[in-house]
C-alpha cells in the first residue's frame, strides 16, 4: 500500500511540475533564473572574500610572529651576553640568572619558530586559495556577462515567437471553424460564391425565357419606327433629294447616247 502511494505522489508531482512548466512565463523563468545566478554571484563574491580575508589575516599573524621571533632573539643574546659579563665579574648568581633566562628565552623561541612555520604554510595555502577564488569570481563574473546578453537575445527571440504565434493563431481563426456564433472565411467565401451562382442562373433562365423573346420584339418594333421617323425628318429637311437628282443626271446621258434609226429601217 505504500509502495503504491509513493508511486501516486510522484506522479502526481511529475505532472503538476510538467503542467507548471507549460503554463509558466518564459519572461518570468529567465527573471527567475538570472535572480539566481546573481545570488550565487553574490555568495561566490562573499566566500571568495572570506578567503582573501583569511591570507590577510594569516599574512598579519606572521608578521607578528616574525616580529616577536626577532626580539625573541634579542633577548636570548642579551641574556647571554650579560650572563658572560656577570660571569667575567665573578658574579656567579647573577649569571646563572641570566643563564636561565636565556634558557627560557630560547625555549619561547623555538616555539615561536614552529609557530612562524606553521604560518608559513597556512599563509602559502590561504594565498593560493585566493588566487582560485579570484580566478572563480572573475570566471563567474564573465560567465554573468554573458548570462545577461543572452537574457537580451532570448528576450527578442520571445517576443518574435509570441508574434509569430499570434499570427498563426489568427490564420487558424481564418481557415478553421471557430465557433458556431463565428463563421470562417472559408465559409463566408462558399456562402458568396453560392449565390452568385445561383444569380447567374437566374439571369441565363430569364433571357432564354417567353418574355424575353417578347421584350426583343418590341425593342425591334421600336427600332423601325424610329428608322421611318428619322427618313421622315431626312424628306422634310431635303436631305434625300441630293441623291435623288444625281440618279437622274446619271440617267440622262444614257438616253442622248441611244442609237438613231436609219432610213429604211423601222424604228426600233
Amino acid at each position: 500500500m505504500f509502495s503504491v502511494i509513493r508511486k501516486w505522489w510522484k506522479y502526481l508531482t511529475a505532472k503538476l511540475a510538467g503542467d507548471f512548466s507549460e503554463r509558466a512565463d518564459p519572461k518570468v523563468q529567465l527573471e527567475q533564473a538570472l535572480t539566481e545566478a546573481q545570488a550565487q554571484h553574490r555568495r561566490l563574491r562573499e566566500q571568495a572574500a572570506n578567503v582573501i580575508a583569511n591570507q590577510k589575516q594569516g599574512e598579519l599573524r606572521l608578521n607578528n610572529k616574525m616580529t616577536e621571533l626577532e626580539k625573541l632573539n634579542g633577548n636570548a643574546r642579551q641574556a647571554l651576553i650579560m650572563a658572560a659579563d656577570a660571569e667575567k665579574a665573578g658574579n656567579a648568581d647573577k649569571a646563572a640568572q641570566y643563564s636561565s633566562a636565556a634558557e627560557t628565552i630560547a625555549n619561547q623561541l623555538i616555539l615561536v619558530e614552529k609557530d612562524v612555520e606553521s604560518l608559513k604554510t597556512m599563509v602559502l595555502e590561504s594565498a593560493q586559495a585566493s588566487d582560485q577564488a579570484k580566478a572563480a569570481v572573475a570566471q563567474n563574473s564573465r560567465l554573468m556577462q554573458e548570462k545577461l546578453a543572452e537574457k537580451s537575445k532570448l528576450l527578442s527571440q520571445l517576443d518574435q515567437a509570441k508574434m509569430q504565434e499570434e499570427m498563426n493563431a489568427a490564420m487558424t481563426q481564418l481557415n478553421e471553424t471557430v465557433g458556431a456564433d463565428v463563421p470562417t472565411l472559408s465559409e463566408v467565401q462558399d456562402k458568396i460564391q453560392a449565390r452568385y451562382a445561383k444569380a447567374k442562373a437566374t439571369a441565363e433562365l430569364t433571357e432564354q425565357s417567353v418574355e424575353s423573346r417578347v421584350l426583343e420584339v418590341e425593342q425591334a418594333t421600336a427600332n423601325v419606327e424610329a428608322q421611318g421617323r428619322l427618313s421622315e425628318l431626312r424628306a422634310e429637311l431635303g436631305l434625300d433629294a441630293a441623291p435623288a437628282q444625281q440618279e437622274v443626271g446619271q440617267a440622262q446621258p444614257a438616253e442622248q447616247t441611244a442609237p438613231q434609226p436609219q432610213e429604211g429601217q423601222a424604228p426600233a
